[in-house]
């Protein structure tokens, strides 16, 4: 593996707009990812947005945190946990974990996950 040096990113919370995966209103697109330089053990990290609307029930099949950065969502997971997260709460979700977001106007966080770019 070599050292390529460090990658910037300018900006990104406020110019990336990661693209529409599922129903109406959640967006979610990786900013960068290792997986060219350590394809055994990859990382990926950008953004999440939730906009108000459907919820969206996601099932988790590798490890991810996840820190929330503007306006706020309702977390919840399958062994009845609830929160309603605020810029600045952090989160880790292992793989198996089946989570529920929502938000009542929005929600933006980034990410950092346990696997290959686009693998989410």
């Amino acid at each position: 593996m070599s050292d390529p040096g460090m990658t910037y990113y300018p900006k990104a919370q406020s110019e990336f707009k990661p693209p529409l995966i599922a129903n109406e209103n959640a967006f979610l697109g990786d900013v960068s990812s290792s997986d060219k330089i350590d394809p055994e053990k990859p990382i990926s990290a950008g953004f999440y947005r939730l906009e108000k609307g459907t919820p969206l029930v996601y099932t988790y099949t590798y490890h991810e945190m996840k820190i929330i950065v503007e306006g706020s969502f309702d977390i919840s997971d399958e062994k009845g946990q609830k929160v309603h997260a605020v810029p600045g709460d952090v989160f880790y979700f292992p793989a198996g974990a089946k989570i529920t977001f929502t938000t009542e106007d929005y929600g933006l966080a980034f990410y950092t996950g346990q696997r290959k770019e686009g693998g989410a």
